[in-house]
C-alpha cells in the first residue's frame, strides 16, 4: 500500500525528533550541559533572523533559516563531526550525503527534492545565501567557546592559529564585520583571559 503525502510528512517529522537525541561537543553558554543538534539549528536560526544584515551581501532571509533549520538533519544516521575531531572531511561528505538521500527521501518527492537540494546548496557554500549559513554556522560555536571559557578549544588543546584558519575564512567570506568581532574575542581569549 502507497503512502500519502500526509503520512510520508508525518514520518519524516517523527524521524527528526531523533535530532533532540545527538549531543555536540558544545556546552550551553551556562555550563550545564552539552546543547543537541536541534537546539543548535535552532539557535542558528535566531542568529540569521537577528543578524541577516551582516552577511557579506544581499541574502534571502527566509532560505538561510530554511538552511540552518535543516543542516544538521544527517546527523540523526552519523552523528556530530565536531570540528576539531580529525574526521577525514570525504569520509564525513560522503556519509552526511548518504544521509541526507535517506532522510530527505522520507518525504514526497517534490518536497524531499527541494530539501535535499537546498540542503546540497548549503554544502557547496557557493550562493550568498549559503555562505551566510555557513558563517553563522561556524560564529556560534566560537562565541559559545569564547563565553564558556575555552569551551571545546581548551578540551581539544586548540591554538589561536588552529581558530583563525579554521572559522576565519569560512566566517569571513560569509560576514565579515562579524568575523572583526570574533577576532577582537579570540584574540582577547588567547591573551588576555576571558571575554565578558
Amino acid at each position: 500500500m502507497q503512502s500519502t503525502a500526509l503520512e510520508k510528512q508525518l514520518h519524516f517529522l517523527r524521524e527528526i525528533d531523533r535530532l533532540k537525541s545527538v549531543v555536540r561537543q558544545s556546552p550551553l553558554l551556562d555550563k550545564s550541559r552539552k546543547e543537541n543538534s536541534a537546539e543548535h539549528s535552532w539557535h542558528l536560526a535566531m542568529y540569521a533572523l537577528l543578524l541577516s544584515e551582516y552577511a557579506s551581501g544581499p541574502v534571502n532571509t527566509n532560505r538561510v533559516l530554511r538552511m540552518l533549520l535543516i543542516h544538521d538533519i544527517v546527523e540523526i544516521d552519523v552523528g556530530d563531526f565536531p570540528i576539531h575531531g580529525g574526521t577525514s572531511p570525504q569520509l564525513q561528505a560522503e556519509q552526511e550525503a548518504a544521509a541526507a538521500t535517506r532522510l530527505f527521501g522520507l518525504l514526497p518527492e517534490h518536497q524531499g527534492d527541494e530539501l535535499l537540494a537546498l540542503w546540497q546548496e548549503f554544502e557547496e557554500a557557493e550562493s550568498e545565501d549559503a555562505q551566510f549559513a555557513k558563517a553563522l554556522d561556524r560564529f556560534q560555536p566560537l562565541l559559545i567557546n569564547v563565553f564558556t571559557g575555552g569551551g571545546t578549544w581548551t578540551e581539544n588543546g586548540i591554538s589561536l592559529e588552529q581558530v583563525f584558519s579554521r572559522y576565519g575564512p569560512v566566517i569571513r567570506r560569509g560576514a565579515p564585520q562579524l568575523w572583526r568581532v570574533c577576532e577582537q574575542w579570540v584574540i582577547q581569549h588567547f591573551r588576555t583571559g576571558p571575554v565578558e
